[in-house]
């Protein structure tokens, strides 16, 4: 499957490459046969955060999201998916996971928890398969973006072919 690649540099000026690297996100979108855009976004500045993302790739950051890793007393660990412009709510969070109680997972567990790394977490290709959520203000666009699972690589996806792959369940999670 072909997919389009946008990179972004600090000037501004975009450049078209057809190939590029795959991540595990991408290798599975691509085995799932999920039709996908990919921007790649220069990360010289330390500049990871996904407000800054959006600007760098140039889009609305309302559509695009961020992969947060939380844990329940349970000790269980699920995955939400919610825009860069809001804050995740621990009270629906914990609602939603049937949890008591939820908080983040740490920043240096992530990577053993998903195999990625702060900053490239994507919701796909998780070492292992997590109960996820994403927030239902997705289902008011057509394709959001979301990590392409290394820093400096993000990936726009139709919701319901993310959904799909990703088999998560929407709900409203953002306080």
């Amino acid at each position: 499957m072909e997919t389009f690649t946008q990179t972004f540099t600090q000037t501004g000026k975009e450049t078209v490459l057809p190939k590029q690297k795959k991540t595990n996100a991408m290798r599975i979108l691509d085995r799932e046969g999920v039709k996908y855009s990919v921007m790649e976004y220069q990360v010289d500045d330390g500049k990871i955060d996904g407000i800054s993302v959006a600007g760098k790739i140039k889009r609305d950051p309302g559509i695009v999201f961020k992969t947060l890793v939380v844990q329940g007393g349970s000790g269980e660990n699920y995955v939400c998916v919610i825009p860069v412009t809001e804050e995740l709510s621990l009270k629906k969070a914990a609602v939603n996971t049937g949890e008591r109680k939820i908080d983040l997972v740490a920043v240096r567990d992530i990577q053993n928890i998903t195999g990625y790394i702060r900053g490239g977490c994507s919701p796909i290709g998780m070492k292992k398969m997590l109960k996820t959520w994403i927030d239902s203000s997705a289902e008011h666009h057509i394709s959001i973006i979301v990590s392409g699972g290394r820093i400096g690589t993000q990936i726009e996806i139709a919701v319901k072919d993310l959904s799909r792959v990703i088999r998560c369940q929407t709900a409203d999670l953002i306080s």
